[in-house]
């Protein structure tokens, strides 16, 4: 065979073609991949017209993520280069090998050749380099600890990293709720051991040993891979934390300042949040520069194979200089930041810097920051002017040594001492400034500094002519609940198998009926339950691809129920109820009052809470309507929402999208058919403003606030959306990981067309005229709003329950009462079904003590700590121009106000009650006790047990009773009228209650 080379070339071709194609192919996945997100986004963003915002996001993210790539690429690569034409060359395997060297160059040598000479000067100059060892050499006992912690701490770095980089996705999935990703931890000393204590699982700590060793092996090419990933892990960190970093850029006053740093709050709102994480980033790529690079040269020269490092060259020390300098500047900047995290302190009796904090912490850091500083100044003037003679690193290491025990012995032994010998024993009149700045700032915080408080001092002087005057208040007492009423929806109102009911919400109409009211125009609280279409509970057999995508794409109606009716049988009255046409109306309405007062319109639910899978419309199969006798009555969308899947290259880019060949491929689609994903509210208004935390219970309106005179959309969903932060000075934080809260925002979301509106209902609060600022075509003013639709905001449960617990605390001003704690408040306890549970916050129709109108208010009693007397209660109004104000009304102490817990211990004692309650209790059904609700009427307090039946077989709550309990009587009639005029006018009883007194302790 001749030519042996051309037969190799043959030979070889087949790998490299083959490897070609390889990449070939992840090139045209990964392309296909970014253009059919790309594409798929923008089309989307620009079918809610939102797609200037997606775009500058994009801008944004990309600009951050690529600008912090590069830097770090840049850097780490830089140095990683440097130390590798610095570090020692691998020395010969054995001595022969090495004298050979020698003779070779001594062999070479020529006297009187000038380029020999010179030649031979600089390969000594090597060979010395190389083969001398200078005292500071590093013995095997010594170097293989020293590269073996190196790499260990590296990996640890990567995992860190790493697990930060993937929490955003985790996040994304699981809190949707959620206003921003976390902010990034730092890789401090204390993170080592939690990072340490994750590796107890076996094969991730065999992998991360496994690596640290490999590093010792191929050194140059994994430092090179872990600085792309520290790299990328960073950038992509960076780019996630958007929403904490562009608010720098256009930060609103607060005009308001904090005492320690006299700094306005903005800067800890909008600055400190970017600060910290420029920290997060520059902490990471510094830190592994360093160690990186110190590690190259530890192991150059076969340092572990021979047992020995010969020591660090001067150029290796110049060059560490300069990167020991770099970090420590990143440390000095980081002990500066330290300062600022100091009003956010845990230690003491209140949140926020304390005694300890600010005359021992704060002087620390701060001359932590400045030795820091200096050190990173005599290191970076060493790298700059390095001279070739061996200088001393004596002043060095005194530096480093002094700077760790300052560290350690006055950033935290020294803290520790004070706190526990100073402060302790005298520790109210230490602390006592900085609990009062902890209570204004968090009162500020969460709104409750802006709390009316008034005494509410109960006569017990409730008479018939005041239920009377009263009426409209008595007539809106709620006695159905929300979870029998779901209950019963489901039985009765689901119609079909493919229906569903995820909630029921509180709101009220004014209702023009002669039947509710002596007046025809009432306010009357209802509950308002959308009949969404839940795909997941179709049968198997029917669950394909054309039912799924192109049949089943929408639900139809709701229910309306009065709170305070009761049909035949116990079950609810409907307003609206049923499928089906009633004088014109394509719901089932109790009267012609009903029809004219609530909108219904066409009641098709395309964009709901339970809406989870895509669908297209207006395709050759026709959509299910909803049910009609023995047939179905189909429909094709005609709305304003989609994306006109009209060509075929948008059919590829979202079956790429949505990964559903079947797009590509499908027969039934025309040049109208419309693709409608991202159909569920939360997961629609969250990705349009992911800045915004948003309220867990959005509600269904049903009002005519039409965008066009020929729309024949009625069906509405508000949702309230609260601009957060973390970083308020001194307020306190606790469980939603916020210390600042404000509704500034109210999201509107067409039911039928998914178009979407942003109003801001606070244009006081910096923190959204901020992102007004950043965004300025997303936000609406409230007098935008159509007034139909103004009329059903009310105030969120969510920002009322967080104001409620911070205030069981906070209305302690004094702080020597909130020192000792001795008016702590809590939530009282109320037994639902059989057990107890905390009372929740709910709404009513009322007239509020010296309010001279009913109004839409929601409620919360409180009882103090380990009492069950009720103490005070708090009530939020949600009408007109007075919505969003709190009142707080306080019982006086010296009189003992009925709590919830009393009131149901007395039901549940008397001996009638409870034995009809046992005997339902046993008859194959179950006896559910709703909510005890409190109504102040007048001067007086009115308490309201709803008690409802249900058989264990099929769950149909009934309403069977109701409880009513005034002062020391208490009434089990079969409706509340009877209760009612049991207790107030017990001569005109109709029926036998059941009256029982209750005796005050």
């Amino acid at each position: 065979m001749k030519l042996n080379s051309s037969n190799l070339t043959t030979l070889d071709r087949p790998k490299h073609y083959y490897l070609w194609l390889w990449v070939g192919i992840v090139a045209v996945v990964l392309t296909s991949e970014i253009v059919a997100r790309l594409g798929g986004e923008m089309l989307w963003f620009q079918e809610v017209g939102y797609l200037y915002m997606y775009w500058r996001r994009l801008a944004i993210q990309i600009g951050l993520g690529g600008t912090v790539l590069a830097i770090a690429l840049v850097y780490l690569f830089r140095n990683l280069q440097i130390a590798q034409k610095l570090k020692y060359a691998d020395l010969p395997s054995d001595s022969s090998q090495r004298a050979q060297l020698k003779y070779q160059i001594k062999a070479q040598f020529r006297p009187n050749d000038p380029q020999s000479l010179a030649l031979r000067t600089q390969v000594r100059n090597q060979v010395s380099a190389a083969f001398k060892y200078v005292p500071t050499s590093l013995r095997l006992r010594w170097l293989l600890p020293l590269v073996l912690g190196l790499s260990f701490l590296i990996c640890l770095l990567v995992i860190h990293y790493g697990q930060v980089a993937i929490a955003p996705i985790t996040q994304w999935q699981t809190t949707l709720n959620q206003s921003s990703i976390a902010p990034p931890a730092l890789f401090r000393p204390e993170l080592i051991s939690q990072l340490i204590q994750t590796l107890t699982e076996t094969r991730l700590a065999v992998l991360t040993f496994g690596v640290a060793i490999a590093m010792l092996v191929y050194p140059q090419f994994l430092l090179r891979a872990i600085a792309v990933l520290i790299s990328v892990f960073t950038a992509w960190v960076i780019s996630r934390q958007w929403m904490r970093i562009i608010p720098y850029f256009q930060p609103t006053s607060f005009e308001r300042t904090e005492p320690v740093f006299n700094q306005d709050l903005s800067f800890y709102i909008f600055n400190l949040p970017t600060l910290e994480i420029l920290e997060f980033g520059l902490v990471g790529i510094c830190l592994y520069g360093f160690i990186a690079v110190f590690l190259t040269y530890l192991l150059s020269g076969n340092s572990l194979s021979e047992g020995k490092f010969i020591g660090i060259s001067h150029n290796q020390q110049r060059h560490l200089y300069g990167l020991g300098g770099v970090l420590m500047l990143v440390v000095s900047f980081s002990y500066w930041l330290n300062r600022y995290e100091l009003l956010y302190s845990p230690r003491g009796v209140s949140y926020g810097a304390s005694y300890t904090d600010i005359v021992v912490q704060l002087p620390v850091y701060t001359g932590l920051s400045i030795l820091a500083l200096a050190i990173a100044g005599y290191l970076i003037l060493r790298w700059l002017k390095f001279h070739r003679q061996p200088v001393s690193r004596k002043p060095i290491f005194a530096s480093i040594a002094i700077y760790l025990l300052m560290a350690i012995g006055l950033g935290v032994g020294l803290p520790s001492t004070v706190q526990s010998l100073i402060v302790q024993p005298n520790e109210l009149a230490r602390e006592q400034p900085y609990i009062k700045r902890t209570i204004a700032f968090t009162r500020e915080a969460f709104g409750l500094e802006s709390i009316d408080t008034q005494v509410f001092n109960p006569q017990g002087k409730l008479t018939e002519q005041l239920i009377q005057k009263n009426d409209l208040t008595v007539r809106n007492i709620r006695l159905w609940d929300k979870q029998p009423l779901l209950a019963t929806n489901r039985q009765l109102q689901q119609i079909r198998l493919y229906y569903s009911f995820p909630d029921a919400d509180i709101d009220r109409y004014t209702i023009t009926e002669e039947n509710l009211a002596t007046t025809p125009n009432s306010q009357q609280q209802v509950l308002i339950a959308a009949r969404e279409l839940d795909y997941a509970v179709v049968p198997l057999e029917a669950q394909t691809w054309v039912n799924q995508h192109l049949i089943y794409t929408h639900g139809y109606g709701f229910t309306l129920s009065p709170v305070n009716r009761v049909g035949a049988g116990g079950l609810p009255e409907y307003f609206i109820k049923d499928i089906g046409a009633t004088a014109g109306s394509p719901l089932t309405t109790s009267s012609k009052g009903i029809r004219n007062s609530i909108p219904i319109g066409q009641p098709r639910i395309y964009y709901g809470e339970n809406t989870n899978t895509y669908v297209m419309t207006g395709t050759k199969v026709k959509e299910l309507d909803y049910p009609s006798d023995n047939d179905n009555v189909y429909n094709i969308y005609d709305g304003r929402g989609g994306i006109s899947l009209n060509s075929f290259w948008r059919r590829i880019l979202f079956s790429k999208y949505l990964n559903d060949w079947r797009m590509a491929v499908t027969p039934e689609f025309l040049p109208d058919t419309k693709l409608m994903f991202r159909r569920n509210i939360r997961q629609r208004i969250k990705a349009i403003a992911p800045f915004l935390r948003y309220d867990s219970d959005p509600y269904l309106v049903a009002a005519d606030a039409k965008s066009q005179p020929d729309d024949p959309n009625s069906l509405y969903w508000i949702v309230d959306a609260y601009t957060t932060s973390d970083r308020y000075p001194y307020s306190d934080i606790a469980n939603e990981g916020i210390n600042y809260i404000r509704d500034s925002v109210k999201v509107v979301i067409d039911a039928y067309h998914g178009t979407v509106n942003f109003y801001i209902a606070e244009p006081r609060d910096p923190m959204i005229r901020t992102w007004a600022k950043i965004f300025p075509e997303l936000f609406k003013p409230l007098s935008a709003m159509p007034e139909a639709l103004r009329q059903h905001l009310r105030y969120p449960v969510d920002l009322f329950s967080i104001q409620s617990e911070r205030l069981m605390t906070y209305h302690m001003t004094d702080p020597q009462v909130f020192y000792n704690r001795e008016d702590q408040w809590q939530i009282p306890n109320e037994v639902y079904g059989d057990k107890p549970r905390p009372v929740e916050p709910y709404y009513l129709i009322t007239s509020l003590p010296s309010v001279p109108f009913e109004e839409f208010i929601l409620l919360l009693p409180f009882t103090p700590k380990q009492r069950t007397n009720l103490v005070a209660w708090l009530a939020a109004r949600s009408d007109g121009e007075n919505y969003g104000k709190l009142l707080l009304y306080t019982f006086p102490k010296q009189i003992l106000v009925y709590g919830t817990e009393q009131i149901e211990a007395r039901i549940n004692q008397d001996p009638i009650i409870s034995q009809q309650i046992s005997l339902w209790n046993r008859q194959g059904s179950r006896v559910i006790q709703g909510n005890l609700l409190i109504i102040p009427i007048e001067q007086s307090l009115l308490y309201v047990e709803p008690i409802y039946l249900e058989s264990t077989q099929n769950k149909l709550p009934t309403l069977v009773r109701v409880v009513v309990a005034y002062e020391n009587q208490i009434v089990m009639a079969q409706t509340l009228p009877q209760a009612i005029a049991a207790i107030f006018k017990p001569e005109a009883e109709v029926t036998s209650p059941i009256v029982r007194p209750v005796n005050s302790p």
